[in-house]
């Protein structure tokens, strides 16, 4: 097809999948509600009213979720996952995705200068230090994504399924990363953030009780249960082992976060001066400044990717044999000898007797260890089966 008639196509799918023009007053309230909030100073005194308005918001949402879905079905993208781990690349339109996938990987996206170019999902493969990682181009987001502008909420779907976002930010539009990290939180996504460790167990009656094992400055347990109380849960056990303010609450409460980790690439350095380029950067605050087209600095994304997906390179040894140091087994940081097995075949933790270690993880060359053993970077693993 043409790239113009897919351009075109693509407008014009944009159009016919966008929320309708007529809102519910349930988004006029939202908006008000929003806009309460944007004036509002928080702080110890101004607390507890934030966290109402932050719950009555969720609620809103949550009603007006529920009345969306029972609208049309739409078409989602359909997506595979292979490899060690899958990356996703989010930006607006013409941010440069193809051209970024296409350099780091073996796909073969279409690039054009226009927007819309990607009208599917399109993957290609980043091989590097022996890990295989699935790299996504989906189609470019837009103001409204979350909810559904664009195909948006399809787009963002496939995120809840990922290992990693990568947010490409073009220098000629720096403002888009802030519109983009908006669609992502509206789409139940936490880009960067650990999962608060906070346990709610609703009872028949008693009230809400509030345990914590952590200092709390800017959440008072007055704030805890009137925001609970806004969101229906009225007795309840409430434990807090992590230090939370009142959106981590409400996401605990909400119980539908996705957290992941991501990446801040600025993309077309080679098209801004030096001074204009060190603006952006103080406004984006990226992780790396790559050109895409230019190959600048694509290399180190690819680095970059590799330790934030948090891999680590085991090497596996048979009985008798050297090691083979050519072809790694890729695991994440922090994994033992049983998440090893278990990736190896499904009945090696079940037929385990032990296993020796050489590298850093040993106290000594070849030392007998068990499946609980937490394996480290460069270690060389002999497991012996019964």
């Amino acid at each position: 097809m043409p790239k113009s008639k897919s351009a075109k196509g693509a407008k014009g799918a944009g159009k016919k999948d966008a929320a309708p023009k007529k809102k519910s007053s349930n988004w006029d309230r939202i908006q008000e509600l929003e806009k309460e909030l944007s004036s509002m100073q928080y702080n110890k005194r101004t607390q507890h009213h934030y966290g109402l308005v932050r719950a009555k918001i969720a609620e809103l949402k949550k009603k007006e979720e529920a009345r969306s879905a029972k609208g049309p079905a739409t078409t989602g993208y359909s997506v595979r996952k292979s490899g060690d781990a899958t990356v996703i690349l989010v930006g607006f339109p013409s941010s440069g995705k193809s051209s970024l996938l296409n350099v780091i990987t073996n796909a073969n996206s279409p690039v054009g200068a226009y927007e819309f170019t990607t009208l599917s999902v399109i993957p290609g493969l980043l091989e590097h230090k022996g890990a295989k990682i699935q790299i996504l181009d989906v189609p470019g987001i837009v103001q409204g994504a979350a909810s559904g502008k664009g195909r948006g909420r399809e787009v963002l779907s496939v995120l809840q399924n990922a290992d990693m976002a990568l947010i490409l930010v073009d220098t000629l539009r720096p403002n888009a990363l802030k519109v983009i990290l908006n669609e992502i939180n509206d789409a139940h996504l936490r880009i960067n953030k650990v999962k608060p460790d906070v346990r709610i167990r609703k009872k028949a009656k008693g009230g809400i009780s509030i345990g914590k094992t952590v200092r709390l400055d800017l959440l008072a347990d007055e704030t805890i249960r009137s925001v609970c109380k806004e969101m229906r849960i009225n007795n309840a056990d409430i434990l807090i082992r992590s230090e939370i303010g009142v959106d981590d609450l409400i996401d605990v409460i909400e119980s539908n976060k996705v957290y992941i980790p991501g990446l801040t690439v600025l993309n077309k350095i080679d098209l801004v001066d030096d001074t204009r380029l060190e603006e952006i950067k103080q406004e984006v605050r990226p992780d790396i400044c790559i050109s895409a087209p230019q190959k600048i600095n694509t290399d180190k994304l690819k680095e970059l990717i590799f330790n934030r997906l948090d891999f680590i390179r085991i090497y596996c040894k048979e009985v008798g044999k050297k090691a083979d140091m050519e072809v790694p087994l890729i695991m994440r940081r922090g994994s033992t000898i049983r998440d090893m097995c278990n990736k190896l075949h499904k009945d090696f933790v079940a037929k385990f007797r032990f296993a020796r270690v050489w590298g850093p993880s040993a106290k000594f060359p070849g030392q007998l260890l068990m499946l609980n053993h937490v394996i480290t970077d460069g270690d060389v693993v002999q497991i012996h089966l019964k």
